[in-house]
């Protein structure tokens, strides 16, 4: 066995065989005094940010493949946290010129290069370079929602629901959850319809609208929808229509209107209940979604798509339907997840059954004290344990807010107790300071749809 391999995790309950990457890495950074090199890998994205990452290599004798495969998921994992259209590498020649092939237009990751090009409307390119031409990191800082005056209408766009709320005055005087089904849908009109309705639903609540804030998965770039699962089945020559949805709802309803990633408002809607900067909120919904605010509650201009970016070295994980890669995020951290999970507890679920009422039949079995269920949810504290410092190699923050379906009831509250049971065992600095949060029930089911809300800014009035 090489001598970095890492020990599987016996304590994740359904699934030993679950490798953290943090502690693959952490093994090559203390195999460095046996001769490890480096690779300094950078991300450039538009406006000149640039996400940067060194990575201390396991030793040679580790094996090529056990290099190669841990610096082409960290590559990944830099991608889909941070985005970017232009990778830059400093490193072994081999190994660069390996995971320049990878990201080709022909290599294993293609659907990871086709998705940045249609989000940044440029080909993705990678260059090797001399360690000191590798930029250094630079984000933006950009301001997010907060804005609670008046009477306002948030949505918050699942890929099983429809949560739409109307706030007065920063207080949420309606919310409700609209079942649709999104992914399968070729017809934007469809999406259209079903957003309009539950707009409709909560304004008659409201004496006025004045505004209207919009939660989404997918990237949003000035109220356009680039890339978005939720739009897997509309038709190339149709899909200019469902990028303008929100543009078409704006000229319809004749106010100011703002739509931002759901992960993004996540992490808003954790700023606003609980007062803190330094914040990386997680919806595990029907994916897994990210946010990330500075310790000035600011926005970084990075994806934060974790449902794409790695999380188990375990060359034998489930392999994401969508991206077709294996150990992603939304397979570990969201219904997805429970319902990988289920069969390993002992749960068998009808063929034509959906996710959502899978993850609903599995909490009513943990309400009713079934301890299959609560394995489900014990394992996904233990992935959230040891991600929590994966996710913390790339984002500064001191607080992880949890949000989504999957948090809901008692399920939350057991991912919440192992992960932090996790940290305390493992990574006990790391427990000392970053704090694990639940907001309250129907915050953690609606909260972004409240929180997109205050995106949009009125117009002053008066001089």
């Amino acid at each position: 066995m090489p001598d970095t391999a890492m020990p599987e995790n016996p304590s994740a309950p359904l699934d030993p065989a679950f490798r953290a990457m943090i502690l693959d890495v952490t093994a090559a950074r203390a195999a460095q005094v046996r001769g490890g090199a480096t690779l300094a890998l950078a991300w450039e994205r538009d406006g000149g940010c640039v996400a940067r990452y060194d990575l201390l290599l396991p030793p040679a004798t580790a094996g090529e493949e056990v290099v190669f495969r841990l610096a082409e998921r960290v590559v990944k994992f830099l991608l889909w946290s941070a985005g970017g259209w232009r990778l830059l590498l400093a490193g072994p020649e081999g190994l660069c010129r390996r995971l320049q092939a990878e990201y080709s237009a022909q290599g294993r990751r293609a659907f990871d290069a086709a998705i940045m090009q249609r989000v940044y409307g440029r080909p993705m390119t990678v260059a090797m370079v001399r360690p000191e031409e590798m930029p250094a990191a630079r984000d933006a800082g950009l301001t997010l929602g907060g804005h609670l005056e008046g009477c306002r209408l948030g949505f918050d766009l699942g890929a099983s629901d429809l949560k739409v709320s109307a706030v007065q005055d920063g207080v949420a005087v309606f919310s409700a959850e609209v079942p649709w089904t999104p992914r399968s849908q070729s017809d934007p009109d469809y999406h259209y319809r079903i957003i309009q309705a539950g707009l409709r639903q909560a304004a008659a609540h409201l004496p006025r609208v004045d505004a209207i804030g919009g939660s989404t998965a997918g990237v949003v770039v000035d109220n356009r929808i680039m890339v978005a699962s939720l739009f897997r089945a509309v038709p190339p020559e149709r899909y200019a229509e469902a990028q303008d949805l929100f543009l078409r709802l704006q000229r319809e309803w004749q106010v100011p209107l703002a739509v931002a990633n759901d992960g993004d408002v996540a992490a808003l809607a954790g700023a606003l209940s609980l007062g803190v900067q330094a914040i990386l909120g997680v919806a595990m919904g029907s994916s897994e979604a990210g946010g990330f605010l500075d310790r000035q509650s600011r926005l970084t201009g990075r994806l934060t798509e974790l449902a794409f970016a790695p999380v188990d070295m375990n060359p034998g994980a489930g392999v994401d339907e969508w991206s077709g890669d294996a150990g992603v995020g939304a397979l570990y951290f969201s219904q997805q997840a429970v319902n990988r999970l289920a069969p390993a507890a002992g749960f068998a679920f009808p063929d034509d059954q959906p996710l959502p009422a899978r993850l609903q039949a599995v909490q009513a079995r943990l309400a009713a004290g079934d301890e299959r269920a609560r394995r489900i949810f014990e394992t996904i504290g233990v992935y959230l344990g040891y991600t929590v410092p994966w996710y913390r190699e790339f984002n500064d923050f001191d607080h992880l807010l949890l949000l989504g379906r999957v948090t809901s009831g008692a399920g939350g509250d057991i991912i919440r107790a192992r992960a932090e049971a996790v940290l305390h065992a493992e990574f006990p600095d790391l427990a000392a300071r970053v704090r694990i949060c639940l907001p309250d029930e129907r915050a953690r089911r609606v909260g972004q749809a409240v929180a997109a809300a205050s995106l949009p800014v009125l117009p002053r009035s008066g001089p």
